[in-house]
């Protein structure tokens, strides 16, 4: 008669067994062989590394090959891609793509790293149907992915497929091959054109079990970087990334850059607005952990222009409950001054100023940071100090972007999320509290 204690030592020393050759395959996998299995937005250890959210559409490129060039925040032992027709009207057809490390030390280069470039798929096919309207995540691709670098993901699109969703600033340098499919090129010989635009590609994820999750910078053309100098990756998230970079390995997180030029909380326009674009921008990012938003400066000064205080207070309330709701914490920016700007009046300042208050002082937010008295000149609050001043009294160059992200407290972003509630009341122009 066999004992139980003999069983459960028989079936405890096959558990053994058997778990064993799958930890070593799994390693094997993110060392050097084959990544399996389909992508998805899910999984343990996978992590946002980057971002460009959809901002509108332009005419397809048929017969091309599109090299973007994207920025890394984190590093990993794989990565997945992100490939966006959500903007589309028709099915996209993906002739073929791959990602490659760009030759180092040469941001506008379309040259690979010799041995770095890798097959694209999608559920075990190197060619995809993207439906209008939708978005696909790639199989997981075996490429070790250092963190601060540059990618190059090349798509060729064989066929005309109506208008490519697109991110229009990208300030940075990307390459087109006009005469098919060069995706597996090493020599960007043939990439004969450049764009400032990235084109269908909205998103990587890299495979980091160290590194706890990621936070999404919301927001418009400041968050977005215009005014920074182009290729350099000096815009405000940029420079958050790299102060992140310094912290231990399992308090770093990605940084996703979820600004468009342009942007609005309450309305449609470049892009959609902050409030409809939360599902696709944010929540379906891979391990996102906090955001932090910054957005309202195109509302108060555009055509046509909100003066209503309280539409900003129940936006930001419905933002922060949708992300509380799924365990994100919510950082609320307050917004830049733009006195001398083209669109700035008093009555639009006095909104600005009032919803700044609510920002700081209602308690909605699980933290915030007070942009606005980081940048503003302590002589004319109303104005951003000239040292950050790009000109046009709205923008920042890189030492004003540089100063916003030193402004964010750090401790911030991993706190836990936690609902709170909160007034507004009016600030008349003129203040600058805070």
């Amino acid at each position: 008669m066999v004992s139980i204690r003999h069983v459960l030592s028989t079936l405890a020393a096959a558990l053994t067994l058997a778990l064993v050759p799958l930890s070593g395959a799994a390693t094997a996998w993110a060392d050097s062989g084959p990544a399996p299995g389909p992508g998805g937005h899910g999984g343990r250890g996978w992590v946002g590394t980057w971002e460009a959210a959809a901002a509108g559409t332009v005419p397809a490129l048929p017969g091309n090959s599109i090299r973007n060039v994207v920025h890394t925040s984190v590093g990993g032992q794989a990565a997945r891609i992100r490939v966006s027709n959500r903007l589309g009207t028709a099915p996209l057809e993906l002739g073929a793509a791959t990602v490659a490390l760009q030759e180092a030390g040469a941001p506008k280069s379309p040259n690979a790293i010799a041995g770095t470039a890798r097959r694209i798929t999608f559920h075990g096919r190197s060619s995809a149907t993207v439906p209008a309207g939708e978005d696909a995540v790639s199989d997981p691709v075996r490429l070790r992915v250092p963190a601060d670098t540059n990618l190059l993901i090349t798509l060729y699109t064989p066929t005309d497929s109506g208008p490519a969703t697109y991110h229009r600033s990208a300030l940075q340098t990307s390459f087109l091959a006009p005469d098919g499919d060069h995706t597996a090129d090493q020599d960007g010989a043939a990439f004969t054109a450049t764009t400032s635009s990235w084109y269908y590609v909205t998103g990587v994820d890299v495979l980091s079990p160290r590194t706890p999750g990621s936070v999404v910078t919301l927001g418009d053309s400041i968050t977005d970087g215009s005014g920074s100098t182009a290729s350099a990756n000096r815009r405000w998230p940029d420079r958050l990334a790299a102060r992140l970079r310094v912290l231990p390995p399992r308090r770093q997180l990605g940084v996703l850059n979820a600004g468009i030029s342009g942007n609005r909380v309450l309305l449609d326009g470049t892009g959609p607005s902050a409030l409809s674009r939360l599902d696709a921008d944010v929540f379906s990012r891979s391990g996102v952990r906090a955001m932090i938003v910054m957005e309202g400066i195109n509302d108060i000064k555009g055509s046509p222009n909100q003066t209503d205080p309280t539409a900003f207070a129940d936006a930001y309330r419905g933002i922060v409950e949708q992300a509380h709701a799924r365990g994100i914490r919510v950082i609320g920016g307050t917004i830049t001054p733009y006195g001398g700007n083209g669109g700035y009046t008093e009555a639009r300042e006095a909104v600005r100023q009032a919803v700044n208050e609510f920002i700081r002082n209602s308690g909605v937010f699980d933290a915030v940071v007070d942009f606005d008295a980081v940048v503003r000149d302590p002589a004319d609050p109303h104005r951003i100090l000239p040292a950050y001043d790009t000109g046009d009294h709205l923008h920042f160059n890189d030492t004003g972007l540089q100063a916003m992200a030193d402004a964010v407290d750090l401790a911030d972003l991993t706190e836990p999320a936690g609902p709170r509630g909160g007034g507004i009341e009016p600030v008349p122009a003129g203040s600058a509290r805070g």
